[in-house]
Formats: C-alpha cells, structure tokens, sequence
C-alpha cells in the first residue's frame, strides 16, 4: 500500500506540474502587456515548480513547505492584483480588504521562516516539536486567509462579468480548502495524513484543466479555448476520477471483505470495464456529455467558427467519390445539431415540396407524400422553423403530411429561403439527446438554412444554364440548318419553274435528276448535323483539290444565274465538305446581290502560303460600316426574309480550318469576298494527282 501512495503521489504531482507549466507557458506567449495576466503566468509556472520538487523528492524535503509559501505568495499577489485592476477595484479597495491582505502576506512570511528554523533543529527537541505546530497552525490561518479572501473578491465582482473568473477562483478555493483540511489532520491525528499528501497531487492535476477552462475568456476577456480542447481536458479529468473511484472502492473492499477482498476486487473491476466499454462508446451518452459540457463551461451553445467551417467543408467536398449535393446539405445541417439523419425536400412544379433525397433516414424518398403548395406558401411567408413538439399550439396553421406527422423521429423542418423565396427544406431527425429548440439552434439553422439555399439554388442555375446551353446549341444548328434549307428550296422553286417549260426535254430531264439527288444529299447530311450527337465539328483538313470543287458548284449554280471560273490553285489543306458550304453560302450571296444578266466571277488563284479563292459580283454592294458592323453578325440580314447567317456561318467554318475570309465592297460597284485556305504541305503537293481527294 506505501508504494501505491509513492507511485500516486510521484505521478501525481508529476502530471499537475507538466499542466500547470504547460498553461503557464502559453499565457507568457500570447504576450499580453497586462500585469495581471503576466501575474497569472508566473503564479501557474511556480506552482508547476512546486509540483516537480514534491514529485522528486517527496514533501519531506527542506524546500517543499518553502516552495508551497512560494506559489501562495504568488496566488495571493496574481489576486491582489486582479482585485485591484478588476470591476471590483475600480470604486477603491476597502481597508479592511488591505490589511487582511497583508495578514495573509504576514503570515506566509511568518511560515516560510518558521519552517527554516524547525528543519535546523533535532528531532527529539521539544524546541522542535513546538515549531512543527506552530508552522501547522500558521498554514491553517494562511489557507484561511486566502479562503477569505477569495470570498470577499468573488462577492464583489459583478455578477454579469464573472463568466470568466469563476472557474479560477473555484479552483483555488478548491486548493486552499484541501490545504486547510490536510493540515487540519496532520495536526490532530498525524498518522493518516500519507494518503492526502499522495491525493494532493493528483487534485492538482484536476485543478489546471479547471483553470485554464476559466481562463478561456481571461480575466477580462482575453483567453479563448476552444472547445475540443476543453472538452477532451474534462474527458481527462473524468477518466482520473473514474481511477480515484475505482481505487477507493478497492481500499474500501480490502477493509470491508477481508479474506474474500480479492474474489470482490476481482469482480469490481470487471464489472466497472465491461460497464465503461459498453457505455463509453455510446453516441448517447457521448451527445449527453457535450451537451453537459456546452451547457454548464460555455455562453453559448455552439462553437460558430468550427461549425461553419464543417459546414462548408461537408458541402463543398470536391471529388468524384462525395455524395450528391443534396445528401452532402442534409447531413451538413444534421451535423449541426446532431442529428442522426436528414430528409431534403425541394420546390416542385405545383408549389409544394417534394422528397429529393435523404441521410441516413432509411425511408424510401419516393414513398413520401409532397408537402402541399398551401403549407410551403405559408412557410414562405413566415420563415417558421417547425418544431414537431410543440405543433399542437405553435404551427397549427401548416398542413404538414400524414407520414412527417406520424414520424416520431421527425424533430424540426428548416426552410431553405433565397432572397425570401422558399427553395426546400430539411427535415431533421431527433438528435440522442432529445430536447427543445430553443433561441440558439433557431438562429443556427435559420442561417444554415439560407446558406444551404444558397448553394441549392447555384446549383439549380448551374443545371439550368448547361440546360440552356444544349438548347442553344441545337438553336444555333437548327438556324444554319434553316439558311441552308433555305438555299435548297430556291434552288428547287428554281427547277420546278423550269420544268414547266424544258419537261420534254431529256437533257433537262437528266440535269433535274442530278440536282434532286444532290438536294436529297444535302438535306440527309442536314439532318445529320442537327442531330444531338453530331457537334458540328470540322473533319480532320487534308489536301484537296479547289478547281474541281468550284467547277462542282459553279454547274449546280449555273442553271440558276450566269457564273465563270477562272484560274486556278494548288491543294489546299482543307475539310472538302466546309470548304463546299462556304463557297455555296457566299455565291448564293453573289447571285442574290446580281442582276440576273450579271455574271458572278469566281476566281483561283495562290500565294506562297494560301491557296485563294474570290467570290465577285457586280451587284447593290455594301457600305464599309455595314461590312464592318453587321455583315458577319449572326441574324443580321440586308434581304427581306433573309436569315442573316450565311457569311457568319462561313467565316465561322473557313476560320475552323485555319482559314479566313476577306471582303471588299462599295455600293453600286459590287463586292468581292476573298477566302483564303491553307496550302497543303509541300511533302503532299509533290504526290501524284491520284492522291489528292477530287471533289465527287
């Protein structure tokens, strides 16, 4: 049993020093220019010293009383000072307080030099033994004293500010009040006082968690801990009673069973780890103790700052692997209030609100009937937060459903608000430990709710944009598809009137069954493009031949109006198919500028790095702003029913091809438009004809 006290008593005060130091160190470097708060710092960091001497070398070395006198003079000092820098110095400090202050100083000098002289005696003088008593007595009358003091302090400090000194002062009075009851039975019956010596170190430790608890806020407001740390240091503490309670019943089974003690040891422990293993794990019990923590050791029930950065981080969790965002909501509002589970509910056509998704609820979302336009209307207007416990005289007027009514696990429904517009909203689940909203969580979850909104309603205008884009895109195509269609249907009104005239002609006959087929092609390979799943890319350029692909367009053109081909050019390195349209789109555009007894040049021709086509009419022209403005501008047309998309639509594919196109115009005189291809690469230029594609 001794060396069980040794070993508690070494560790013990081991573990107060290491806790004491450790919260002393950190209040010197916050460097706080207050002298109270430096104080404070060294009171802490001598009281570790204490500890670290008691625990090497025991309380029966000569410096341990001297070292206790110490760390007391500098409690009593650190309190002065707050006492007089405090809200209760601020009217003047009594005399009365002054000289019991100075009492306490007196006696703890009178302590220190009594207990050097009685340690220089020998132990058989009676000198000696009068000397013990009275340093016994003077530590009595200190801890008094200091208990008095600590009173007077704690009375007069105002009632609303003691948030942050409470816990310091309990501590201490704690401390004294141990002081005073251990020397009180050294005196009076000296052999058992080895067990509250060996205990005293082990209090010690429990103290510095308190203290620095306390000074979470500072004296004035100046030390914040947060709150895991906080509540892992009274996980400690509880796990170091847990080990006192448990010793203590093993010595009270030794005294108490006699020769069965350690069968009843035996079972005790037992019981106790089993029970601790199965209870410690709980999400209940683990729930109760933060809620007893944040009640009774914090102002508020919520740490903000952590619990909106885990909002935003559960939200906001990139990667493929995280969970759709409308889980990923519901579980970072749950989190909030510990709920175990969460079902989101969004705005559906006819204004009420229907299941989207859940976390954790278990419950299938599509079994769960909509909440009616009426009850979200009325949620609108009011931004009501429904508390499922008191429904019977608060939200009486929502008509909530039959299966949200008859879930017992249902505990609140936040609303999610955009600019006052009801986007969802989250139904949550009972938390462990069932209790009342009260003010607090209200505020919190009113503005989770509109975050969560927020983040909801980008994420709708994120699908409806990317939805709206897709419906561009087939707009944009169905355009060039009606410009082009537009084309084909002159060209056949074209035809239809001529075989009015030429049907008995079999040359006609032939050059009309050409043309159709080239029509059908034209509108098949239209369709194709409008497709979904054709973008409209350009294919791969590659050398192709120009002359015959003009001679092409010119022959299915020329029934239609007078064109002429001239020169020539080298292979370009071109898409067949583009180059095609854009020569197509901007010689419809030259014949409708013409008179029809006006020939339409198109015309070959090479530089040393473009292979040249030009487009030339004599007809209307156009003015330099309008070619500079609105000729290349997309529904922008200077003919009547026109659509405004040819030369947009060329540009737009000879620039895909690494291409570009030039104009030059003026009114009356005509127009000529210039494009330019790329020429193929030299490697291929100098291949036999046969290699180099011809237009069908």
């Amino acid at each position: 049993m001794g060396v069980l006290l040794q070993f508690i008593g070494d560790w013990g005060h081991a573990l107060a020093a290491v806790l004491f130091a450790a919260l002393g160190i950190f209040l010197l470097r916050r460097r706080e220019d207050a002298a109270d708060m430096r104080l404070l710092a060294v009171a802490l960091l001598l009281t570790s010293c204490w500890a670290l001497y008691v625990s090497f070398g025991g309380v029966s070395k000569p410096l341990s009383g001297i070292g206790e006198s110490i760390r007391n003079a500098a409690w009593l000092l650190a309190l002065f000072l707050m006492l007089r820098r405090g809200p209760a110095g601020r009217s003047g400090i009594s005399r009365p307080v002054v000289a019991l202050y100075a009492a306490v100083a007196g006696l703890i000098l009178l302590q220190t030099f009594t207990d050097l002289v009685w340690r220089g005696l020998p132990v058989e003088s009676d000198v000696h033994q009068a000397l013990v008593l009275t340093s016994l007595i003077l530590r009595m009358m200190t801890a008094i004293g200091n208990l008095l003091l600590l009173h007077h302090l704690y009375s007069n400090w105002p009632s609303r500010e003691r948030g942050g000194i409470t816990l310091v002062l309990g501590a201490l009075a704690a401390m004294w009040t141990y002081d005073l009851n251990l020397y009180a039975i050294c005196y009076f019956v000296p052999r058992h006082v080895g067990e509250l010596y060996a205990m005293r170190g082990l209090l010690m430790a429990l103290l510095a968690p308190v203290i620095a608890v306390g000074l979470r806020k500072g004296v004035r407001g100046r030390l914040q801990l947060s709150r895991a740390i906080t509540f892992q240091s009274l996980s400690v503490v509880a796990a170091c009673l847990y080990v006192l309670a448990l010793s203590a019943v093993a010595v009270l089974i030794e005294l108490i069973a006699g020769p069965y003690a350690r069968v009843v040891e035996i079972a005790a422990v037992f019981f106790t780890a089993v029970s601790a293993l199965v209870l410690l794990p709980s999400p209940r019990l683990r729930a109760l103790w933060k809620v007893q923590v944040a009640k009774h050791f914090f102002q508020h029930r919520y740490d903000y700052r952590t619990e909106w950065m885990r909002f935003g981080e559960t939200i906001g969790r990139p990667g493929e692997d995280a969970a759709p965002l409308g889980e990923r909501v519901a579980k970072a509002v749950a989190d909030i209030t510990d709920s175990p589970a969460a079902m989101l509910l969004l705005r559906d056509e006819r204004g009420g609100l229907s299941v989207e998704t859940e976390w954790n609820w278990g419950a299938d979302p599509a079994g769960a009937g909509p909440v009616s336009p009426e009850a979200a209307a009325t949620i609108e207007q009011s931004g009501w937060i429904v508390d499922f416990a008191r429904l019977p005289t608060a939200e009486r007027g929502i008509d909530l459903p039959e299966w949200m009514m008859r879930d017992r696990r249902a505990w609140a429904l936040v609303p999610l608000l955009h600019y006052g517009r009801l986007i969802g909203a989250i139904l949550l689940a009972r938390p462990p430990v069932d209790r009342q909203l009260d003010w607090e969580d209200l505020d919190m979850l009113r503005a989770a709710g509109r975050q969560a909104a927020t983040h909801i309603s980008e994420a709708q205008g994120q699908q409806a944009l990317s939805d709206a884009q897709r419906f561009d895109e087939f707009n944009r195509r169905f355009a060039f598809i009606a410009h082009d269609i537009k084309n084909l249907v002159s060209q056949l009104s074209l035809l239809t009137r001529n075989a009015e005239r030429h049907a008995d002609n079999p040359e006609f006959r032939a050059d009309m069954v050409l043309t159709l087929k080239e029509s059908v092609g034209k509108m098949n390979d239209m369709l194709a493009r409008l497709s979904q799943h054709n973008k409209g890319r350009p294919e791969e350029p590659r050398p192709m031949a120009l002359r015959a692909l003009i001679e092409q367009v010119a022959r299915s053109r020329g029934r239609q109006h007078e064109i002429e081909v001239r020169g020539d050019a080298p292979p370009a390195l071109a898409d067949p198919a583009r180059v095609e349209q854009i020569i197509v789109h901007l010689l419809q555009n030259a014949i409708d500028a013409s008179a029809p007894d006006q020939t339409v040049l198109l015309r070959l021709s090479a530089d040393a790095s473009d292979a040249i086509v030009e487009i030339v009419d004599r007809g209307r022209g156009m003015t330099a702003d309008y070619v500079r403005r609105e000729l290349f501008k997309p529904f922008s047309s200077s003919k009547a029913g026109g659509f405004g998309l040819g030369a947009f639509e060329a540009r737009t594919l000879a620039e895909a091809m690494g291409g570009r196109i030039a104009v030059e115009s003026q009114p009356g005189q005509g127009s000529r438009f210039t494009l330019r291809l790329p020429l193929a690469p030299s490697l291929l230029m100098g291949t036999p004809s046969g290699t180099v594609e011809k237009a069908a």
